[in-house]
Formats: structure tokens, sequence, C-alpha cells
């Protein structure tokens, strides 16, 4: 798309807007260009009071023509975190999703979109990474839309991308916070990530990249103890109390950060191919997942336990990659919610520190034997033993005998 076609002038475009460095760039940079810049915060849950107002004063100051604040909680705990814990596996084994309000955030901006009847979107998205890909994606699906991300455009003639945002924005008498000049950080309810500096440079993180997660250092001396209430699979109560599912993972965060739970250093494939390295810190989504993780070994059985892992790989290779509207996708949630009728109990999880453990599981759907324990005690006899193994074992035991040499 050429400068020109990016140009619209007195037209209205809705930009998704976090106050961020690659956000601010957009919106003088838009309206430059002719266009009417509304801005949409969808507040997923990962900013504070303090935070909320900051990014209202920053698209004010920026000379947006209008600004908005969506409650995205709620919406995110039922569209990602739900059928994300049901699956119960993270991207390539480690990630666990922590972009997935991206979105939540499409929903909040083409709403904003009808109210101001036009069919014009804008993001802050890079053309390196694959925020670009669900944003893009997510939109199509929704529509037809005009879609424009300045960040991809300056691509083409400025290799030192975020250098060149700042400048801009400075020159135009906009600051720029000091932690945007070194990493680019995107906290949600989900968690926080953070890339650039030297983690882009494949080195150890540096002092700075410092997130909700405290180091060793300040762990507290005390274990913590919580108990999860689960219903069908969803959690539903926190030491007793109920509490909807967004503030519950709200204060899961605050408690597990505490203990540096949740803190990892991930390189993954993206989804065009380059290879991606971030930090992530997930306290509270982590200590859900080992929670639900720790219920569902009791109560499913043997051949759920093995499958299931297998479509919740595809799930999650899904929306990881974008296709968060596919039919298969939602294909895929009908099974993991088909497993979930027996997922009811308790979970009692522990931490000193870095790692959280279930150590209890309390549950009416336990597949406990009556007349056995594993290791401790049996209702069968030594006859009926051997004739299982040997049944069990044939093909690999004559296999053997035929080949011996």
């Amino acid at each position: 798309m050429t400068q020109q076609q990016i140009s619209n002038p007195g037209q209205d475009i809705v930009l998704a807007f976090s106050g961020g460095l690659d956000t601010s760039f957009c919106v003088p940079y838009l309206r430059e260009r002719g266009w009417n810049v509304h801005t949409v915060f969808a507040d997923t849950g990962g900013v504070g009071v303090e935070e909320r107002a900051y990014i209202e004063q920053r698209a004010k100051e920026l000379g947006v023509a209008s600004h908005v604040t969506v409650d995205g909680g709620p919406a995110l705990w039922s569209g990602f975190v739900k059928p994300f814990v049901w699956a119960g596996e993270g991207y390539q084994g480690q990630y666990p999703l922590l972009v997935s309000d991206r979105y939540l955030i499409v929903d909040a901006t083409l709403k904003r979109c009808a109210e101001l009847g036009t069919r014009a979107i804008a993001h802050g998205c890079t053309g390196m990474g694959n925020d670009q890909v669900r944003f893009d994606l997510a939109v199509k699906a929704m529509g037809d839309y005009t879609i424009i991300a300045p960040i991809r455009e300056i691509q083409k003639e400025h290799t030192q991308v975020r250098a060149y945002e700042q400048s801009y924005l400075e020159e135009r008498g906009f600051g720029v916070r000091a932690k945007q000049k070194a990493y680019t950080i995107n906290e949600n309810l989900l968690g926080l990530t953070m890339s650039g500096g030297e983690i882009d440079r494949w080195q150890a993180p540096g002092a700075g990249a410092v997130g909700w997660c405290k180091p060793r250092s300040q762990w507290p001396a005390t274990p913590l103890r919580v108990r999860l209430s689960f219903a069908n699979g969803e959690a539903v109560a926190l030491d007793g109390q109920k509490t909807p599912g967004h503030t519950l993972l709200a204060r899961l965060n605050e408690l597990f950060a505490q203990y540096g739970v949740g803190r990892g250093l991930y390189t993954g494939d993206t989804a065009i191919g380059l290879k991606g390295r971030i930090i992530f810190e997930a306290p509270g989504l982590v200590a859900l997942l080992v929670a639900h993780r720790a219920l569902e070994e009791a109560v499913l059985s043997k051949q759920q336990n093995r499958f299931k892992p297998e479509v919740a790989r595809k799930w999650v290779e899904l929306v990881y990659e974008g296709f968060y509207h596919d039919p298969l996708k939602t294909d895929l949630e009908a099974f993991l919610a088909s497993t979930q009728t027996t997922v009811n109990g308790d979970v009692v999880l522990e931490t000193s520190g870095g790692v959280v453990t279930a150590v209890a599981v309390e549950s009416p759907h336990i597949l406990n034997a009556k007349g056995a324990v594993y290791a401790q005690a049996a209702d069968w006899g030594v006859a009926e033993a051997e004739g299982f193994i040997k049944l069990f074992g044939m093909s690999s035991t004559l296999w053997a005998e035929v080949n011996r040499q």
C-alpha cells in the first residue's frame, strides 16, 4: 500500500490504542495523512487505575478525535481463558498465548467502527511479528474493512523502526517513556510479555527487564497456599469465595507474582516463520493450568488424558496463528467442553517460590478403584496379574522370541 493509498482526508478511522510507542506513533502519522483518528483502549486487565488514566490522557494529548475505554476482562475470560485452560497446553509446550487478547481488542474496535459508521480500522502491529496476522485475519473474518498498519508502512523506508518512531514523536513535541525506549512491553489480564533490546539479541535479559514477577531475593519467607474450586472445568471460587473469572485471575496474578511464579524466557516459531524470543510472565494463568490439570488427571479416563493433548495442541496452534474464527477452532472447543462435565472439585496449590504444585485434590469424580490402591493393595491375584501381563505384552514378547539369536 502506497503513502497516497493510506491518505483519506476527512474520513474517520478507528485505531486500537494502548498508549505505547507503536500506537502513539500511529496517531500523528494518520492525522498528518488526513484521517480523523478515533482511539479505542480495550482494557483487558493488565493495567492499573493510573496506567488507564495515562492511556486516556496520552490519546488526548496526541490529538485524537475521540477516545473510549472498554472493559474487556469478562470477554477475555469467557472467550479465551476458559477454553485455553480446558486445553491445558502452551504453544510449543511453553508459551501460554498471552497475546490472545488481540481478538477481543478487534471486537471492541469494530464495535466502535459501527458506532461511527466507518469501515476503516488501524492497528500498531509491525510487519515482523504475529500480531499483524491475528489482527488482520480477525478483522477479515468479521467483514469487509479497510485495514491500515502504519508500522508496516514505515518499515519499507526505515530499518531501525523503533528509533524512527521515537524521533518522529519527539520532533512533534510528544515525549516517550523510558521503558518504551528499551523494550516492547505488553500487559493484560493474561500476563506480560517483553521483547526488544538484549532479548532480541539472544543475550541474557538485563536488569531493566523487570515485569510483575519478583526476583528470588524478594520472595516471601512464608509459603503461599490457595484453594481453587472448579465447576465443569471452570474456576469459580478462590479460597471458598465465589469470584467472577476475570477477577479471580487478576487476584491469582497478584498472589503468585510475589513468588516469581510463571516467568519464562521463550523462543518459538512465529506464524510468518521467524524465530521469536520473549520474556513472559503469567503467574495466575500458570497457577490455573496446574490446578486444572491436577483435577483432570484424577477424573478423566486414561484414554481421555492420552487423546486430549492432541486436540489441545491444534486448538492452541489455531489461536496462536490468527485463526480465532476458523470453524475448526469451534469444533475443537465442542470436544474440549464435552471433556469437562466431570472436572468438578477443589485443588489446593502451594508455592515457596518459582514453581507451583497441586498438593491436594478433592472431587466426587476421582477414578478410585474400590478394591485397589496403586503400589499398595489390589483385589486380584497372581494368576490374573500374570495373565494380563502375558496378553498385554504378547506382540513385543513374540518379536523377541522370533528374532532372538
